[in-house]
């Protein structure tokens, strides 16, 4: 490892001759300076590590030279020393993007703490997140075998999700893999479990969790009987991990009042889930119900045409006289028109915003190559997420929400899961498209495989005709023909899907925000 160079500029220089023995013999390399100008010499002729730079010094200023240097080469972290407690001069160091802000009189451990901070950094927390990973790894194991509730496995699902966000940060092949092979066990456990339940659940068993159509009802109207006005955003597709990447660009705007989540109803596909949160009725009461409506996977046309009207029609049934809007956003254009007029909708107790990117992003990693590649795996998933929230409109709307102090709650109708593994399925030709859930007559397929369900209404689903049932995938298994099997596999392995059981499909974010 070669010795790190630094630069430490003091008009004082001489007095801090112990601080620099200290660092020498920490096999440092210390150069010194003692104004301004001879430091920019210096900067210019050779390369340094980093910089220690006094504020007050006479001729160029600490805060002029530190200018100068990140001009020069602003990757070079500056750690500025000074006697100076005034907020002003912090707030222009901190501003000029310094690594660190010292107080004099510094001691040595001060120094050598600021140096292992700002250049042992990443090394430190690869070392030290490895070791806690390794220890958390036998208890989430532990934990994963004894698990019996759906708030135990939500929570345990987040545990995995920090660990791999933690994992992000450092290069460690190995650890990657071994979060992989638990993440798979998971949900190879977690879909027994969703098998063994989920009939109880969905007909109101007091166990249950919170699902998609009891959602707006126990969370949403809540707030609007508070004195808030409420902008509820469902963005479509959107996973656990996906909202933890964009937290932080909200959280500058927002802050967090709850963070929680519910389960989508199966299948968690979007004409079941989303109908399901704006209607506030399972599938099956809505078409007994909402029949006008509603639309089962082998009816032609749009199955989320009328969510506005679901909308309207749960609103009405709980009593709910509000001023409200429902939009939908479904491209680039329609985004930048929403956030032009948004001012004009301040009146309204609630505006309700569904935004379709996430989805479009997910269908389009199966269509095009270049997608394939950007977000080849959910690492790279979240990465794509993040950049798309930071430059979308839908980022320009939440921010003027913030300036109109409306509450936001931010939340998805499922998630999708990288589906790697085929199994084969037979259906006749009106069996359902969907490669994480089929519906239809006289399905074959590989028992392990699937939750399968023969009769639909015993889980709130509708019957297309007397012998339908319906099959849904586990773990990370796409339902694939064995007609063209090949053609199927080769094309669909590696894509993003929903409409099944995962962790990821199932247990979704809810979130509560109020303006900063």
């Amino acid at each position: 490892m070669s010795t790190i160079k630094i630069l430490w500029v003091d008009d004082e220089i001489d007095l801090l001759k112990p601080h620099i023995i200290f660092l020498e013999k920490k096999n440092y390399t210390v150069i010194t300076a003692n104004n301004g100008q001879d430091a920019l010499d210096l900067f210019e002729k050779e390369n340094f590590d980093i910089v220690f730079l006094d504020e007050n010094m006479p001729g160029l200023s600490g805060l002029e030279t530190l200018s100068e240097i990140k001009e020069k080469r602003s990757s070079v972290p500056v750690i500025m020393i000074t006697k100076s407690e005034e907020e002003y001069i912090m707030e222009e160091a901190i501003g000029s993007k310094i690594a660190d802000y010292l107080i004099k009189p510094v001691n040595p451990n001060q120094i050598l703490l600021s140096l292992k901070k700002n250049l042992d950094h990443s090394r430190l927390i690869s070392e030290k997140t490895s070791l806690d990973y390794q220890k958390e790894f036998r208890k989430i194991a532990m934990d994963m075998m004894s698990v019996n509730s759906h708030e135990g496995w939500a929570d345990l699902y987040k545990r995995l999700i920090f660990w791999e966000m933690e994992l992000e940060t450092i290069d460690d092949q190995n650890l990657t893999q071994i979060l992989e092979s638990q993440k798979l066990e998971a949900n190879i456990q977690f879909g027994k479990f969703v098998e063994k339940n989920y009939e109880d659940w969905i007909n109101d068993d007091e166990e249950a969790p919170m699902f998609s159509h009891k959602v707006f009802f126990k969370r949403v109207v809540p707030e609007l009987r508070k004195d808030e006005n409420v902008l509820f955003i469902v963005i479509d597709n959107l996973r656990y991990d996906q909202w933890k990447a964009f937290e932080n660009s909200i959280t500058n705007h927002y802050k967090i009042e709850k963070e929680d989540y519910f389960y989508s109803i199966l299948p968690t596909a979007t004409q079941y889930a989303r109908n399901a949160i704006f209607s506030g009725l399972t599938p099956l009461q809505m078409e007994k119900q909402l029949p006008q409506y509603w639309k089962n996977d082998v009816d032609e046309g749009g199955k989320n045409l009328y969510e506005a009207e679901f909308l309207k029609e749960q609103l009405h049934r709980l009593r709910l006289n509000i001023k409200h809007e429902y939009h939908k956003i479904t491209n680039l254009r329609d985004g930048k028109k929403f956030a032009e007029n948004f001012k004009s909708m301040k009146d309204n107790k609630l505006v309700a915003l569904v935004y379709n990117f996430v989805d479009m992003i997910s269908h389009a990693k199966t269509e095009m190559e270049v997608i394939k590649e950007l977000a080849a795996n959910d690492k790279a998933y979240r990465s794509l997420t993040q950049s798309w929230f930071k430059n979308s409109p839908l980022f320009e709307i939440i921010q003027q929400a913030q300036t109109l102090g409306f509450k936001l709650i931010i939340t998805t109708d499922h998630g999708t899961i990288n589906c790697k593994n085929p199994s084969k399925v037979i259906g006749d030709r009106n069996t359902s498209l969907n490669l994480r859930y089929k519906t239809g007559k006289s399905l074959t397929y590989e028992e392990k495989d699937v939750y399968a369900v023969k009769d639909p209404k015993r889980i709130q689903l509708p019957t297309i005709n007397i012998s339908s049932s319906y099959i849904f995938a586990k773990s990370d298994y796409f339902l694939a023909y064995i007609n063209n099997y090949n053609h199927y596999v080769s094309y669909f392995k590696n894509t993003y899907q929903h409409g099944g059981i995962s962790l990821e499909e199932m247990i979704v974010p809810f979130i509560i925000l109020n303006p900063r």
